[in-house]
C-alpha cells in the first residue's frame, strides 16, 4: 500500500508541476501533495469499506480510547471546522490542515502574522469548544 501511494505522488507530482506558482516554499506544496493523495487513497477505502460492511457493526474501527467509531469522529470533526468563522477557517486549514507558516499564510490572505496567529488561536478554541459538546 505505502509503495502504491509513494507512487501516486510521484506521478501527482509530475502532473502538477506546472501549477507550482512558488507562493509557498516547494516542500510545503509537496508535503500537501503527498498528504492529499494519502487522504484522498483513505476517504476512498473508508467508503469502499462502508458500502461493504455498512450492516456489520462488529467491524468498524474504533479510537485508541474505544468510545466511539473514528468515522464518527471524524465526520465531528469536519463538521466544527465548517461551523468556524471564514477567518478563523481559513488560517486554521492553511496551518493546521496543510501546514503553512504564519507569514506565509498572512502574505496569502492579506493580514499580518499576528493576525494570522490570533484567527488560528481562536479557531482552536471554537473547536475544542464545539467537539467537548
Amino acid at each position: 500500500m505505502g509503495e502504491e501511494l509513494t507512487q501516486d505522488v510521484f506521478v501527482r507530482t509530475w502532473e502538477k508541476l506546472p501549477q507550482f506558482r512558488g507562493d509557498s516554499a516547494f516542500s510545503t506544496w509537496l508535503h500537501r501533495l503527498a498528504v492529499n493523495v494519502v487522504l484522498n487513497a483513505r476517504k476512498t477505502e473508508g467508503t469502499r469499506a462502508s458500502r461493504t460492511d455498512e450492516n456489520d457493526v462488529g467491524d468498524e474501527r474504533w479510537d485508541v480510547a474505544g468510545h466511539a467509531p473514528m468515522h464518527i469522529e471524524r465526520m465531528d470533526l469536519q463538521e466544527a471546522i465548517a461551523r468556524l468563522p471564514a477567518g478563523a477557517r481559513k488560517v486554521f486549514v492553511l496551518h493546521d490542515v496543510e501546514g503553512f507558516k504564519h507569514e506565509e499564510i498572512a502574505e496569502l490572505c492579506g493580514i499580518t502574522s499576528g493576525g494570522s496567529k490570533a484567527q488560528l488561536h481562536r479557531a482552536r478554541l471554537l473547536l475544542r469548544e464545539a467537539l467537548e459538546r
